[in-house]
């Protein structure tokens, strides 16, 4: 998400490309705007009493609005090619749930790419002559996709696995980080520093 000159949010845009990260930054988007609920639940607003006062008019109003400016922000955030396939669609519900199944892909197709993903993780080994600044992002870059699919990978496993694929010469750093440092405590970005 980006701002504006304004200096208020800018929806991210969906182009059919990267539906998980898409999907985290217009739940946040969405939640900013207090619509999340909308989307998330399809409950409609509890009907509106006779002896209604004006507080309470108001927030009917405001609870009735919420759907509509749901769905409009959900359809100003889809590219052309992909609103045509939901413009049917006139539940905010409706169209999330659409985009999901279309773009996030089932449950063995998600499975095969996290294992596909593991494995490139457990084999990545930094080369002779590359530099941390090299290796840490395709290891982190890897990771991110597999926390993007869902799964859980907690930092200590990438901490253990910086460390034991770094080239030899770095031999010494390793000795007094394993040493000084509680490896099972220790984050990524505290590694990086270190190193």
């Amino acid at each position: 998400m980006a701002t504006n000159p304004t200096g208020t949010l800018t929806p991210p845009l969906f182009t059919g490309e990267n539906y998980h990260v898409w999907a985290i930054k217009m739940k946040t988007y969405l939640q900013a705007h207090c619509l999340w609920k909308v989307v998330e639940d399809d409950a409609e607003p509890a009907s509106l009493k006779d002896d209604a006062i004006i507080n309470q008019l108001k927030m009917y109003e405001e609870d009735i609005s919420k759907k509509p400016r749901a769905l409009s922000c959900l359809d100003a955030t889809i590219s052309d090619s992909i609103f045509s396939r939901i413009m049917n669609l006139r539940n905010p519900k409706q169209v999330w749930d659409k985009l999901k199944e279309e773009f996030k892909g089932d449950e063995r197709i998600k499975m095969v790419k996290v294992l596909n993903l593991r494995k490139q993780f457990e084999t990545l080994k930094m080369a002779e002559a590359e530099i941390i600044k090299e290796n840490a992002p395709k290891l982190l870059d890897t990771v991110n996709k597999i926390r993007l699919l869902g799964e859980d990978f907690e930092d200590r496993r990438v901490v253990e696995k910086m460390l034991v694929s770094l080239h030899a010469r770095f031999e010494a750093k390793i000795s007094v980080i394993e040493e000084t440092c509680n490896l099972k405590t220790l984050s990524v970005a505290e590694l990086l520093g270190k190193l």
